[in-house]
């Protein structure tokens, strides 16, 4: 007797597993216009936390005490350097017309070969590469910046936090604590996002019992897609090209005319907002006040009230963050780098609860194709 045939889910296939439940978690959750980490919403997060103690939340699924978090900055620190020998072979890397992705890819994947406990799947090995991943990612992406601009790599001040390192060592000089706070505030609004492309990415190379490193690499080449991490980019040469708020009235309203697409707008889940980018309106509006150029934030908010009267879109997480960079003074090309300078703790937190739970993803695809077909010799083709 023959076996049944599988059961394969039809309901969302070619539409990119839209409404699919893969898999089971306990690290974030997005229910209607609240994203919550480990059941703290995102705004309290937001006010009232740092990078580094959500980073602990993520990974152990409970807020620090004021011990453990001091020894997670303690050790977060003393990895945040890399070595003459890992600088010099990235020294090497192509930079120029270099897609800022493409050689964080590379610079990540190639960390592992100095990583003598990267291919272990012991718990505390594996944290312990979690921990060099995490402190490392803000200094490759401000020494991919400074390799290319013909500047030297410039080392971490101790004693300072991972948003306030990676301001140091991009520019060169010290953040104001004001600023420093307000990127921090970022990385926390950025570190995770439920199983979005990059993390889901992350574990199904994590199902195969591959290691981290690989992992995380997987997870950095999904990001790099303009679908899923490139948009707060791609909104801020939006409105370098509009250049004025009396420009942005006319342009959104030629832009929807011509059915053009205006990026940072409308998401796959939030159907009521993105909680993000409410507070992230809140930092572009303080800090283009402060930086003396006001009406990047203005334009934002004359198109984000017309997409929402004429189009009923929200903005997402990607909007808002493009002008809170600007103001930081931060390059525009590495806006979605900086997405992964914060995204690795909440990668790290869905690879450990991959490796805890694991079973191979190998999902079914539902046959489209041609049967009964016969070869045939090439001459009678």
């Amino acid at each position: 007797m023959a076996s049944p045939a599988p059961e394969i889910y039809t309901g969302a296939l070619d539409k990119g597993l839209e409404g699919v439940v893969s898999s089971s978690t306990a690290i974030s959750s997005i229910v209607d216009a609240t994203l919550n980490y480990r059941g703290y919403t995102i705004e309290d997060l937001a006010a009232n936390s740092n990078f580094e103690e959500v980073t602990f939340l993520l990974w152990e699924g409970r807020m620090p005490n004021a011990t453990e978090l001091a020894a997670l900055k303690k050790e977060l620190e003393a990895n945040m350097a890399l070595t003459p020998e890992q600088i010099k072979l990235l020294a090497t890397l192509p930079t120029k017309g270099v897609h800022p992705m493409a050689w964080l890819r590379t610079a990540v994947s190639s960390l592992a070969l100095w990583d003598n406990e990267s291919q272990s799947m012991e718990a505390p090995e594996q944290r312990r590469v979690a921990i060099r991943l995490t402190a490392k990612m803000g200094t490759l992406v401000a020494l991919f910046d400074r390799t290319r601009a013909g500047k030297e790599y410039v080392a971490p001040k101790p004693g300072k936090s991972l948003a306030w390192n990676f301001l140091y060592m991009l520019k060169g000089e010290e953040p104001d604590a004001g600023m420093a706070k307000d990127f921090d505030t970022c990385l926390v609004l950025h570190a995770d996002h439920e199983l979005n492309c990059s993390a889901f990415a992350a574990r199904v190379t994590a199902s195969s019992l591959s290691d981290i490193y690989s992992a995380v690499t997987s997870a950095i080449s999904a990001l790099k897609g303009p679908l899923h991490g490139g948009a707060n980019e791609q909104v801020m040469l939006m409105l370098k090209e509009i250049g004025s708020l009396d420009g942005a009235r006319e342009w959104i309203k030629e832009a929807l005319a011509g059915k053009k697409k205006v990026m940072g707008f409308g998401h796959r889940v939030y159907k009521n907002g993105d909680p993000r980018a409410k507070v992230l309106a809140q930092l572009s509006e303080k800090l283009t006040a402060k930086m003396g150029e006001p009406q990047w934030f203005q334009m934002s908010k004359e198109i984000d009230d017309v997409m929402q009267k004429d189009k009923a879109l929200l903005p997402n997480v990607d909007f808002y963050s493009a002008t809170v960079y600007y103001s930081m003074g931060i390059p525009i090309d590495i806006y979605t780098p900086i997405f992964a300078v914060s995204r690795i703790s909440g990668w790290l937190a869905h690879i450990f609860e991959q490796y805890s739970k694991n079973r191979i993803f190998r999902p079914r695809g539902q046959w489209m194709g041609k049967e009964g077909l016969k070869w045939t010799p090439i001459d009678k083709r």
